[in-house]
């Protein structure tokens, strides 16, 4: 390779000295899970694994608003109860279907690392959003997942709790998705990670907090005809300055892999 001599010089120079030399700076790529990367509840979906495929009046009426989590641990340990073995509801959750284009998108971020980051934020839990993303190979694609944290115990019996406390008003008592990529941002620039921009992709409300904190260079990609979409298009209308990202609803997966795709190029 040729070079001028003197900016080669220049440049070895600078290494010896230990600087830091120039990088090009990543994409963040933020998804939800229910809803957005599988095209269902994935919390309601693990009922099919149960007797009958439905829960007891008594277990339905004992959830309280804004306490879901907590509802859904003892709707897992009744599943349990039901003598239900792991590895039948890991079959039932891997029959979960992926949104149109999701694999397909997935599969590029996979092949394009060294260009793009990517994290799930998600108030499902942590079983089972590793095997939907094991059984569907495209795990590797994904850096890190923050959600509810769940394990099986000795007797198969499956348990989930709270991610985390927080002291947002906005948000689910067991996680402020905001507060979570926050931390993210601050662990990873204390590794001396920036990122270029932030591509968010969600769909529901407790998506609302963390895309309201958005700069201007990120893009916000609601699923179109869903919660968070409206929610954009309300604050919009109320106050045009409110956002500051980039606004891309979206119906297909295959929509968000061509704009990711021109990003990175």
């Amino acid at each position: 390779m040729l070079c001028d001599v003197g900016k080669c010089r220049s440049q070895k120079s600078n290494n010896s000295l230990g600087l830091p030399l120039q990088r090009r700076m990543k994409t963040l790529v933020v998804f939800d899970f229910d809803h957005t990367i599988v095209d269902d509840n994935s919390d309601t979906w693990v009922l099919r694994s149960a007797p009958e495929q439905t829960l007891p009046d008594w277990l339905k009426k004992s959830y309280q608003k804004g306490l879901w989590t907590e509802y859904m641990a003892r709707v897992l340990t009744y599943i349990g109860e039901q003598s239900v073995r792991p590895e039948h509801m890991r079959a039932v959750m891997e029959s979960i279907p992926f949104t149109d284009g999701m694999l397909e998108l997935l599969t590029f971020i996979s092949e394009n690392k060294k260009d793009i980051d990517c994290i799930i934020i998600s108030d499902s839990n942590s079983v089972f959003i590793d095997w939907v993303l094991h059984a569907s190979g495209v795990k590797s694609a994904v850096d890190d997942v923050f959600t509810n944290p769940a394990s099986i115990d000795a007797r198969g019996y499956m348990s989930v709790r709270c991610f985390h406390a927080h002291d947002c008003q906005q948000c689910p008592v067991n996680m402020c998705k905001r507060r979570v990529l926050q931390d993210f941002r601050e662990k990873q620039a204390k590794a001396d990670v920036h990122y270029e921009r932030i591509c968010y992709i969600g769909d529901g409300g407790n998506d609302f907090c963390p895309v309201r904190e958005l700069k201007e260079g990120d893009i916000a990609m609601p699923r179109k005809g869903f919660t968070l979409e409206k929610l954009l298009r309300k604050a919009i209308s109320e106050d045009s300055d409110a956002l500051h990202a980039k606004i891309m609803p979206w119906t297909s997966g295959n929509e968000i892999l061509r704009e990711l795709t021109a990003l990175i190029e």
